[in-house]
């Protein structure tokens, strides 16, 4: 279907010629699935958009050819090109936030795409097919979300939006450009699953470019490994892992995360002291109802959660998209308050503390973002930036704020000749570095990262977790890591909560989750991780169908119920509150209590 011939990429900067891509050939056919994997600035994303004739001064095709069926895309006319566009070759890239239409509801921009490479197809038709595959990537409540806007959408659902938008006309052709990255496990891997569908039913070639060899394991039929730019090696994948060539994918295969290996180890338990303790915490959101003029209705994000986070703990917050971990880590940093509960830091009430009093005890925690590009502002110098929090807060003179910010550069890895610069041209991991250059001015106690690392490859994630254990030893930082990759928790925290439709419904130590989990949630979050190596827990037997139920209208009796393979009567009436497990494990589901279940016990399948 595909030939790539000696493909090469050229960027012009400055009056200097550098090569991005140079002399990349292979060949892709029909049903199959062709993994690209590299680290940062290896080339990945340039090559996917080569392959669909998307590359945009500075940036030049310089040598050659991509053929599509025996047409060379690269030299198509501009009308040919556009029949093929959105019909027959479709792109997905890992930019959700900035390839939606802002003012328009996300439904109806992908009903227009849908009739605009299908005229005959009716609106009310249109509208069928879209609603079916937004159900399918399990948007949750997709007839309602049809209609919201793409800043009412997470990050992750708008990728699923993208999603569709591609799916929909049913490409030939699929280039898919690290879309599972910002989605959670659960998602991800019924992602994987669509796109297997679709490569079976409607024989569609799919070119899927990943930093994850996990993801790469579970979709590719054949692997080509990106370096600088240059193909490093092209293999089958089972024989990629079983017996790599080249230096430089030996070393990315062992640079992916172990969870179950034997050689893995979990974190040493720390301290008794709690730096932060969280009661009982609740918050609900009002969202418009549009079947009533003046209707409103109640999104009851977090509910009722408690636990406590130990002096020089790494505590781990997982769960699936809209479970509720960003809104918490909002609270828990008091960038909005609560409706009920108490969040105690250091012995201090902060959700009942005075504006000046909040904005003094704000030294002592911080939080890290998601997106390193929209938390790094793009007008300010990157001095300018990490200045800013001693700015605010002040005591300290001008000379004293700079000096203390290029110290704190050094110390987390920044190049002191980035101080002048724009960020413009930094990479995703050089921005998040700014961001915890920015957290640690205040030298704070408590550092809550919310998903800080999704955005970056395995390489980069490895030298940030790296930083942050340096920084811990030294600084004797408290972590809170709020994310939905279960390798990197699993490397890095003591204690973890798991959370489902804003409620923690389980709270154990790292090996006891993942050896032996207590809640059936659990046991489909790790059925569905991303792995090199054998799964004790079968996504086919454990993997979720369906969707959450809605937050606005939560079902009595336990709201895992619906989804659950192990529910039972008692389910149905009674909401279960985490059993004790244990001397210091709790799960939130009645087949942990003796007096409850209906027989047997819920446990690690053979």
């Amino acid at each position: 279907m595909l030939k790539v011939r000696s493909l090469s990429v050229d960027l012009a900067v400055e009056g200097r010629i550098r090569p991005v891509l140079a002399d990349i050939s292979f060949d892709l056919h029909e049903r199959e699935v062709f993994g690209v994997i590299g680290e940062s600035g290896s080339g990945k994303t340039v090559l996917s958009r080569a392959l669909v004739n998307w590359i945009s001064p500075p940036l030049s095709i310089t040598a050659g050819s991509v053929e599509y069926h025996g047409s060379n895309l690269l030299s198509l006319p501009a009308a040919e090109k556009n029949r093929l566009n959105g019909r027959e070759i479709a792109y997905i890239g890992a930019n959700p936030g900035g390839a939606l239409d802002p003012t328009l509801p996300v439904g109806q921009q992908i009903v227009e795409k849908l009739r605009a490479v299908e005229p005959k197809v009716s609106t009310r038709e249109a509208k069928r097919r879209v609603l079916s595959l937004l159900e399918a990537v399990r948007i949750p409540s997709a007839s309602r979300q049809f209609d919201q806007f793409p800043f009412q959408f997470s990050g992750g659902m708008m990728q699923r939006a993208l999603i569709v938008d591609a799916l929909v006309s049913n490409p030939a052709f699929l280039v898919a450009d690290n879309i599972t990255q910002p989605l959670d496990v659960t998602v991800a891997a019924q992602i994987l699953r669509l796109l297997r569908e679709l490569q079976n039913d409607f024989r569609t070639a799919i070119v899927f470019v990943s930093s994850s060899l996990g993801f790469i394991h579970e979709i590719a039929d054949e692997v080509l490994v990106l370096k600088e730019g240059r193909v490093a090696e092209q293999q089958p994948t089972a024989m990629l892992l079983r017996q790599p060539r080249d230096a430089y994918t030996r070393q990315l295969i062992k640079d992916v995360p172990r969870i179950w290996h034997a050689s893995v180890k979990a974190p040493a338990a720390t301290g008794t002291t709690a730096i932060l303790t969280v009661r009982n915490v609740a918050k609900s959101y009002q969202a418009r109802d549009r079947r009533f003029i003046f209707g409103h209705h109640q999104i009851r994000a977090v509910r009722g959660v408690s636990f406590e986070v130990m002096q020089g703990e790494n505590f781990g917050i997982v769960g699936e998209s809209g479970c509720g971990k960003s809104t918490l880590s909002r609270l828990l940093s008091r960038l909005e308050p609560v409706d009920q509960g108490q969040i105690v830091f250091k012995g201090k009430d902060v959700t009942h503390l005075s504006r000046r009093a909040l904005l003094s005890l704000r030294k002592g925690f911080q939080l890290l973002l998601q997106d390193p590009y929209n938390a790094v502002p793009g007008h300010f110098h990157v001095g300018r930036t990490i200045e800013e929090p001693l700015l605010i807060h002040g005591g300290l003179r001008r000379r004293e704020v700079r000096e203390r910010a290029l110290a704190v550069m050094s110390e987390v890895g920044l190049s002191q000749d980035l101080f002048h610069k724009l960020p413009v041209g930094l990479s995703a991991g050089q921005r998040q570095r700014v961001n915890i250059a920015r957290a640690m001015m205040l030298d704070p106690e408590l550092l809550i990262l919310d998903e800080t690392l999704s955005a970056l490859d395995q390489v980069e994630q490895a030298k940030l977790l790296d930083l942050f254990e340096k920084i811990q030893k030294r600084h004797k930082v408290t972590y809170i890591y709020i994310s939905h990759d279960l390798a990197m928790v699993r490397r890095v925290c003591t204690r973890i909560a798991v959370m489902y439709l804003g409620r923690v419904v389980e709270l154990a130590g790292n090996h006891s989750l993942f050896f032996d989990p207590g809640h059936p949630y659990t046991f489909a979050l790790l059925s569905a991780v991303p792995a090199i190596e054998d799964r004790p827990y079968r996504t086919e037997q454990y993997l979720l169908e369906g969707e959450p139920p809605d937050p606005i209208d939560i079902p009595p009796g336990c709201s895992f119920r619906t989804r659950c393979p192990m529910a039972f009567d008692r389910c149905a009436i009674d909401d279960p509150w985490l059993y004790r497990r244990g001397p210091s494990n709790l799960s939130a589901c009645h087949l942990v209590d003796p007096a409850a279940r209906p027989g047997g016990r819920l446990s690690s399948p053979p």
